[in-house]
């Protein structure tokens, strides 16, 4: 396990946003189902990455070729197939929710049975909406009393499937992934009030590029013909706004700092961080070449997160050193990420001197004019760890970051990049 000590600094300068992780999923399992070879360029292997990646090879599709370039960025040729294949009965999802939620449909359409495992709170991470799907359709699965290991023996057949809307996005991903390629039409119908519809829209627009149609009928129901077949695409992934929102707060509270490689244009539900900041009263400026964030005194307003609950821990940065009372509501699905984020993140705010109360669904920040210096810990969380990053910078004294490592979760240079603005960062190994 590792730490970094952070001496209190302004950032300032430039940064180069990483590749959306979420396109990134999704680019790569519509190349893995095209029947042909695609392209996929400008991807971190991530450990989320890296899982996806290893699953799809588990399911007999070839990586043929894999490119570096300059900036740590990867091209990766993949040889999809139509016929998936076990290869590896075994698929380890390490710690990633999307990989496992969309693979497991996905993993049904090869003849042979396959075994999710994973690690951390991934295991226990809740997967009643496919065990209700396997008991109506009649499929063999066994779990660990409803955890990890889960293994699946049979294949889904087309149906109409109802889904609830306020749990999570990815298991509707993961069907819309999948029922294309069954041998009828399907149609998916939503039983509640739909979140994170930013993340369905990613799914849709990553579908289409790749050949595949689906009628959204005001994303209460999904139409899917079947029978339809994946399509090969050079594909290059956009900048990610998830991970831009930290630099971007960054700016508000540091100094300017210019964001590179995020589009406007994006379909990313993330992108609302720059209505949001906006909201608070923070100075963006949208230049042709990147957006340049300006140091602001921004102001508390209420938070609604269900379509955008990533941008919650970094939110929670900005809350604490925003003027007046900053909500943040409808985050109940905080609590069953890589850590409970609402006690996470200000369980480890508030050591520091924040004043956050946590609520059952969210969380009500008084601002404060800075914080103190002292030991806080990720919770093997990468966004915790990238949210109390950017929080030291109105410590007073310096900041211990334990579980530094887990950002590599999803931006395994973000200590890098922070270094590069002029942080000032000592990492060293704790051991295990």
């Amino acid at each position: 396990m590792k730490a970094v000590r952070i001496t209190p600094n302004r950032l300032k300068g430039e940064v180069i946003i990483p590749p959306s992780k979420s396109m990134s999923h999704r680019a790569i399992i519509c190349a893995a189902l095209g029947d042909g070879k695609s392209k996929i360029s400008n991807l971190i292997m991530s450990k989320d990455i890296i899982a996806t990646t290893e699953a799809m090879k588990n399911l007999g599709v070839k990586v043929i070729d894999t490119k570096k370039d300059d900036n740590d960025k990867y091209e990766i040729t993949i040889e999809g197939r139509d016929d998936l294949k076990v290869l590896n009965e075994v698929i380890d999802c390490n710690e990633s929710g999307s990989t496992l939620r969309f693979l497991i449909p996905i993993g049904t359409l090869a003849d042979d049975k396959v075994t999710f495992t994973g690690k951390g709170k991934l295991v226990e991470r809740p997967l009643d909406t496919y065990y209700e799907i396997f008991e109506k359709q009649g499929l063999n699965y066994e779990t660990d009393d409803g955890n990890l290991p889960l293994t699946v023996d049979g294949k889904l057949k087309a149906d109409k499937y109802e889904v609830v809307g306020n749990v999570s996005s990815q298991f509707i991903s993961g069907l819309l992934f999948t029922l294309p390629k069954l041998n009828k039409a399907s149609n998916i119908a939503i039983t509640t009030n739909l979140e994170s519809k930013g993340y369905i829209d990613l799914t849709l627009d990553m579908l289409e590029k790749f050949g595949i149609k689906i009628e959204n009928k005001n994303y209460e129901e999904f139409k899917i013909d079947g029978n339809q077949r994946y399509t090969p695409k050079d594909y290059r992934v956009e900048g990610d706004f998830s991970q831009g929102a930290f630099w971007i707060v960054a700016g508000l509270i540091g100094d300017s700092i210019k964001c590179l490689d995020l589009d406007l244009a994006s379909k990313q539900g993330d992108k609302e961080i720059l209505e949001i900041v906006e909201k608070m009263g923070g100075k963006i400026e949208y230049k042709e070449d990147g957006i340049l964030v300006h140091p602001s005194e921004t102001n508390g307003i209420t938070i609604d997160v269900s379509q955008c609950p990533d941008l919650v821990p970094i939110l929670t940065v900005l809350g604490t050193f925003s003027k007046g009372v900053t909500k943040i509501v409808n985050a109940a699905r905080l609590r069953i990420k890589e850590s409970d984020r609402l006690k996470s993140i200000s369980t480890e705010l508030n050591k520091l001197g924040a004043n956050i109360i946590e609520l059952e669904d969210g969380l009500e920040i008084h601002g404060v004019e800075g914080l103190t210096g002292g030991v806080v810990n990720s919770w093997n969380d990468h966004r915790i760890a990238m949210a109390l990053g950017i929080g030291s910078m109105k410590c007073s004294g310096e900041l211990t970051i334990e579980n530094s490592s887990s950002v590599e979760k999803s931006y395994p240079s973000f200590w890098e990049d922070f270094k590069s603005l002029g942080g000032h960062v000592h990492e060293w190994n704790m051991g295990e």
